[in-house]
């Protein structure tokens, strides 16, 4: 809506009824909960019967602010938020108390130099040019938190590009990374809209060695895309040795529980140039892509 159109309307704008709102007189009827405004009142947001509600809210909020920043495609980036960046490996297997801790940290610091290549690939896709009417693609998307999901931001930083961050709410304390892009760092209750929001404007898809969380968000992914209920998008493995040790694949087609061409689905890469030239050939014969 244009400045003339919001000028023009015949309806006071709701901002500005809120503002009023604030300004009433101090009696036992205004001072009562059921007298609040009802999109003011937050106990009455936060209730079980509101949930619809805040589904709705939840979807709407990042989708209108990716739509004013003129974002039209993303390239996300799924991973742990354990995998150290390489200068702090070796820091981490030090500090080490007991052999099962110094285990795990050797395990981890082998990963490290995956943080390097989401920094890589973030970068190189940060560079995807806008076009004329402003519109962006390919525009970085994690997580929000550290590891990879850090390095990735913080390469679309290193280009100088902005970066988007879907924050979750946790128990344990926690908060975006310094390299998201402010006005596109958000924050989510649900995890499913997160989820949805990670994939509704997708163009490609970077996924590192992982837990819980990165298994989830992947194989919703493959669901998806298997099931039709999705086009296909680049679906790009980093790290083999590591996938094919917690997932079997392989037998997961010999049983007969997937098909030998779901297996197509996935493409394994190493380093952030196959990754790059992996996206150009599922795309080399698409139109470049535009906006709206």
């Amino acid at each position: 809506m244009t400045k003339k159109e919001i000028e023009e309307r015949k309806f006071r704008p709701a901002s500005q009824e809120a503002a009023d709102a604030r300004l009433r007189v101090e009696t036992p009827q205004t001072n009562s909960a059921a007298y609040r405004l009802a999109f003011q009142d937050t106990e009455f947001l936060l209730r079980e019967d509101l949930r619809p509600v805040r589904f709705q809210l939840e979807l709407l909020k990042p989708q209108l602010l990716m739509d004013e920043a003129k974002i039209e495609s993303t390239f996300v980036f799924y991973g742990s938020a354990r995998i150290p960046e390489p200068e702090q490996a070796q820091a981490r297997i030090d500090a080490a108390t007991t052999p099962e801790q110094k285990r795990i940290a050797e395990n981890l610091a082998k990963k490290a130099r995956y943080y390097d290549e989401a920094r890589k690939l973030a970068r190189i896709a940060a560079q995807y040019p806008v076009n004329a009417a402003g519109c962006r693609h390919f525009v970085v998307c994690s997580g929000g938190g550290p590891s990879i999901m850090e390095a990735a931001n913080r390469g679309a930083a290193d280009a100088g590009a902005q970066t988007i961050g879907m924050n979750i709410v946790l128990p344990h304390e926690q908060s975006p990374n310094r390299f998201v892009t402010p006005e596109l760092s958000f924050q989510f209750h649900y995890f499913a809209l997160r989820k949805m929001h990670f994939l509704l404007r997708a163009r490609a898809l970077a996924v590192f060695p992982g837990g819980f969380g990165t298994f989830d968000e992947m194989f919703e992914l493959l669901t998806l895309i298997q099931t039709g209920k999705m086009k296909p998008i680049p679906v790009l493995l980093f790290g083999r040795e590591f996938w094919t040790r917690v997932v079997d694949f392989e037998a997961l087609a010999d049983e007969g529980v997937i098909s030998p061409s779901d297996l197509n689905l996935l493409t394994w890469v190493e380093t952030a140039e196959d990754a790059w030239e992996a996206v150009q050939t599922f795309y080399q014969d698409s139109e470049a892509p535009g906006c709206g």
